[in-house]
């Protein structure tokens, strides 16, 4: 490659092309949100996470910023930033990766195997370890709470309230009055 222009014009036209749907910011290519479901056979199997990615003037050469818009409930995901705390995006990044990588591979890798030792939500984690059967039930409701396709159509970073208190209530509330009028897809 002969600039990170191009090759940050060639990663993002690659993951344009490919199964995810990205919406550019700003008309640019230095940010844009990436439709992400949950990897199949997973606790977030079924969910759908806008992705925000901002890509530094120096990308390939520097990672990636990536962050959830809509809540997610794993230990190595800031539940209130969407921060990743991910070595292979914030550490060990390297020039051979490119967007699909984090779209196909780490991500789905960060969901299939969280990692409670090294949390950014320190609750997600102790919940992990103490109590895996609540933790999974949590990682669900938080799913079907946050990660649903109409979720991310209209959400933008922090729009999601306080309305954590109720997700641990024993299902006072049916789901089904969540969604008043559910679009069809």
């Amino acid at each position: 490659m002969s600039s990170p222009s191009k090759r940050r014009e060639m990663d993002v036209m690659k993951l344009m092309m490919s199964d995810y749907t990205v919406e550019t910011i700003n008309d640019g290519l230095n940010e844009f949100n990436v439709e992400f479901h949950g990897p199949k056979e997973s606790l977030y199997e079924g969910g759908v996470w806008k992705i925000r990615v901002e890509l530094p003037d120096a990308y390939p050469y520097k990672s990636p910023s990536i962050g959830f818009v809509n809540k997610i409930f794993h230990p190595n995901v800031d539940e209130l930033s969407g921060s990743v705390c991910l070595d292979v995006i914030n550490q060990s990044w390297s020039p051979m990766f490119d967007l699909l990588n984090v779209f196909e591979a780490f991500l789905p890798q960060l969901l299939l195997y969280p990692n409670a030792s090294d949390p950014l939500n320190g609750d997600a984690a102790s919940l992990m370890m103490k109590d895996k059967e609540l933790y999974d039930q949590k990682v669900k409701e938080y799913c079907e709470r946050y990660a649903k396709k109409e979720n991310i159509c209209n959400s933008t970073a922090g729009e999601e309230s306080g309305d954590e208190e109720d997700i641990s209530e024993e299902e006072s509330a049916s789901s089904d009055d969540e969604i008043p009028g559910r679009a069809d897809p």
